[in-house]
C-alpha cells in the first residue's frame, strides 16, 4: 500500500474480531508512531494498556466494539498553555501515525474521547492536569465501512494577501 492509498483507505472501525493482536505487531505500530512531530522532541505521549476491570468501569456504550486491545493515550503535563496544546497536536499526530501503522497491517482502531470526560479521568487515575486524548480500541475488523464523501480541499483554502 503506497502512504496515499493508507491514508484514504483507513476507517474508523467500530466492530472488531475476537482475535488478538501479537504483541510484537502492536509495538512495531506503537514504535513507528513515535516519529510523529513534536515540538522539542519532548515525546508528550503516554500510554495505558487498559484491563477488564478498568474496560468495565469505562463502560462504554458498545464496549468498544468487542476490540481485543484497548490503549489509554495522554499527554504528560505542560509548563504553559502553548506548551500543552503543543504537546496535544503532537499527540493527536502520534494517534494517527499509530492509526495508519495499524491499517497497513490489516488492523482497525477506533478513536474514543470517552476518556477525556471527568469520569474518565477518574477511571483511567489521571490528574487534571493531564489531557487524555483517546482510548483506542484496536482489532481486526468484522466490517470496513465505506468511504464517506468529503468536502472538496478547494472550499478549504483561503488565499490570505
Amino acid at each position: 500500500m503506497t502512504t496515499l492509498e493508507t491514508i484514504q483507505t483507513r476507517r474508523t472501525i467500530k466492530a472488531f474480531k475476537p482475535d488478538p493482536i501479537p504483541e510484537n505487531d502492536l509495538n512495531t505500530w506503537l514504535e513507528a508512531a513515535s516519529y510523529a512531530p513534536n515540538h522539542r522532541m519532548n515525546e508528550p505521549w503516554e500510554l495505558l494498556f487498559i484491563g477488564p476491570e478498568t474496560r468495565a468501569a469505562l463502560n462504554h456504550k458498545t464496549d468498544f466494539g468487542g476490540a481485543p486491545v484497548l490503549i489509554g493515550v495522554v499527554s504528560k503535563p505542560a509548563a504553559s498553555v502553548v506548551e500543552r496544546e503543543e504537546n496535544i497536536m503532537a499527540v493527536s499526530c502520534y494517534i494517527q501515525n499509530f492509526m495508519l501503522a495499524a491499517h497497513e497491517a490489516g488492523a482497525g482502531v477506533f478513536w474514543s474521547s470517552l476518556g477525556g470526560t471527568a469520569r474518565g479521568h477518574e477511571v483511567l487515575g489521571i490528574p487534571g492536569e493531564q489531557d487524555v486524548i483517546a482510548v483506542l480500541a484496536v482489532g481486526y475488523p468484522q466490517e470496513i465501512p465505506a468511504a464517506k464523501e468529503r468536502t472538496p480541499i478547494t472550499d478549504k483554502i483561503s488565499y490570505l494577501p
